[in-house]
C-alpha cells in the first residue's frame, strides 16, 4: 500500500494547511481495512473542497482517490453505485450515456460525491433535495475494520443518520444514488432585480425555474443576478420571459463574479444542453469559480427568507468590501439527521470572500448575531463561528447520531478536532 509524509497538504482554496503525519492511499478495500487496523486516528480526504479543518487530522489521512471507479448499473432500480472517490462531472457522462440523471448538482462538478453527500452539500431547487437525499445505499469500513453496508430499504431511520456522516462513521467505499431519467435544460440570466420584490414573491421567484440562484454584492438593495434553470419538456415550446419583476434578460453571458471571464461557466441565453451541463455553475474543464477565495453559508427556515436577507442586508457597508460574491438558493426538505434541511426547507446564503481570513472571521459573528433570531445552520464544511452548542441545539436527532457513531467508532479512531468540538462537546448536558 502507498503512503507519504507531508507538510504541504492544502485544501483546494490554499487557506488551510493539512496536519496529518501520514497520508494512505489504498487501492482496494482490504488495503483499507489493514490501515484502519493501525492504531491512529484517521480521517477521509476527498477532493479538499472544505474550508475549515472538518476532514482534517493531526495523525492519518485516507486518500480516496484511487477508489474511483463505477461499481454497477442497475437498469431495473434506476440506480448507479460508485467508489467514493469519484466526482459528480466524472459520474455525470457515464449514467447520462445510459439515459439517466442525478437529479441536481451543486454548484461545482468537480468535487466528490461522497464529500458532498457527507456534508449535505446541495445544488438549487425549491423541490430538490441536498445531494445526500439521492443516496439510497452506504457501504463503509468502521472502526473494526468490518465492511458495513446500510441501505434506505433496510436500515430505514438509522439509516437517515448514516449519510451525512461528516465522516465520522468510518471511511465510505461505495455509495448507491438514485437515478432519474436523462433531462434537457435551459438556463438564462436577469439582471437587476430590486430586492423589494422578494418581500412578496420571494417563493415565486424561486419557482422560476427546476434550479433557481440569486447573485448579489449586497449594494443598493439589488440582486445583480438570477439564474433560472429551466427543463425542456419533449413537445412544449419554451418560453423566455424578457423580463423579471423588473430585472432584464441577459443578451451575454456572464460570470457570477461579473469582472470574470463567463468562458468557464455553464453556457447561458437559453441553449438548450443535458442537464449535467447545466446544474453546475462551472463547467468541469475549467478551474472554478474565483480560486483564491473563502467561502461561509448558513440556512434558514424558508419563511424567514426575505426578513433574514434584509438583516444582512443591515450589514451590507461591512461586507461588500471583501466579498467576491453572495448568493442565495433554497433547498428542499428532508429527513437525514445532520441535514440543514432536515424537516425544513430552506434558504441558503452563501458568501464568496476575499481571501482575508482574519477579515472574514470578524465578520462572521456580526452576520450570525443578525441572523441567530431565524436560528441558521451553518454548512458543515464551510466558515463559520457559531458556539458548538448553539449548532447542537439546531437538531433535534444530535444524541442519536452521537450514538450511531459510536456503535461504529467506539473508541474515536475517526473523531478529530472539528468532531470533538461541535458533535460530541456539550454531550452530557444534551444527553
Amino acid at each position: 500500500m502507498s503512503y507519504y509524509f507531508t507538510n504541504d497538504l492544502k485544501n483546494w482554496a490554499g487557506n488551510l494547511f493539512y496536519s496529518p503525519k501520514k497520508v494512505y492511499f489504498p487501492k482496494t478495500i482490504e488495503e483499507l481495512q489493514i490501515i484502519i487496523g493501525f492504531k491512529s486516528r484517521f480521517r477521509s480526504l476527498g477532493s479538499r473542497h472544505s474550508f475549515n479543518p472538518i476532514a482534517d487530522s493531526n495523525e492519518c489521512l485516507i486518500s480516496l482517490q484511487h477508489l474511483n471507479k463505477v461499481v454497477s448499473l442497475n437498469i431495473l432500480n434506476h440506480t448507479i453505485t460508485v467508489e467514493a472517490g469519484m466526482r459528480y462531472g466524472e459520474i455525470s457522462i457515464i449514467i447520462h450515456d445510459s439515459g439517466y440523471a442525478v437529479p441536481n448538482m451543486a454548484s461545482l462538478p468537480h468535487i466528490t460525491v461522497i464529500g458532498a453527500c457527507a456534508t449535505a452539500t446541495h445544488g438549487s431547487g425549491i423541490q430538490n433535495g441536498n445531494l445526500a437525499t439521492s443516496i439510497s445505499a452506504i457501504e463503509f469500513v468502521n472502526a473494526a475494520g468490518e465492511l458495513v453496508t446500510m441501505s434506505r430499504q433496510k436500515d430505514g431511520e438509522l439509516f437517515n443518520g448514516a449519510v451525512v456522516s461528516l465522516g465520522g462513521l468510518g471511511v465510505v467505499t461505495k455509495i448507491t444514488l438514485d437515478l432519474v431519467p436523462s433531462f434537457k435544460m435551459t438556463q438564462v440570466v436577469y439582471r437587476n432585480l430590486p430586492m423589494r420584490a422578494l418581500q412578496d414573491h420571494f417563493v415565486e421567484i424561486m419557482s422560476k425555474g427546476y434550479s433557481v440562484s440569486l447573485f448579489t454584492h449586497w449594494e443598493n438593495q439589488n440582486i445583480n443576478q438570477v439564474w433560472v434553470k429551466s427543463k425542456v419538456e419533449e413537445g412544449v415550446s419554451t418560453v423566455i420571459e424578457p423580463e423579471l419583476f423588473g430585472a432584464k434578460l441577459a443578451t451575454q453571458k456572464l460570470h457570477p463574479i461579473e469582472d470574470q471571464s463567463p468562458e468557464n461557466t455553464t453556457d447561458q441565453l437559453g441553449e438548450v444542453g443535458e442537464w449535467y451541463e447545466r446544474l453546475p455553475h462551472f463547467k468541469m474543464g475549467f478551474k472554478p469559480s474565483a480560486g483564491a477565495e473563502l467561502q461561509s453559508e448558513y440556512f434558514v427556515a424558508i419563511e424567514y427568507a426575505y426578513e433574514a436577507m434584509m438583516a444582512i442586508e443591515s450589514l451590507h457597508e461591512k461586507i461588500t468590501p471583501h466579498l467576491f460574491v453572495s448568493e442565495i438558493r433554497t433547498i428542499k426538505a428532508d429527513e437525514l439527521w445532520l441535514s440543514p434541511q432536515y424537516k425544513q426547507t430552506t434558504v441558503a446564503f452563501h458568501f464568496t470572500w476575499k481571501q482575508d481570513e482574519e477579515v472574514v472571521m470578524q465578520l462572521l459573528p456580526l452576520i450570525e448575531e443578525k441572523l441567530a433570531p431565524f436560528k441558521p445552520r451553518p454548512h458543515w464544511g464551510k466558515l463559520f463561528t457559531m458556539a458548538p452548542e448553539v449548532i447542537q441545539a439546531q437538531y433535534e436527532k444530535m444524541e442519536d447520531f452521537r450514538q450511531l457513531l459510536r456503535q461504529h467508532d467506539p473508541e474515536g479512531k475517526f473523531r478529530n478536532e472539528f468532531m470533538d468540538k461541535y458533535i460530541f462537546s456539550n454531550e452530557e448536558k444534551s444527553a
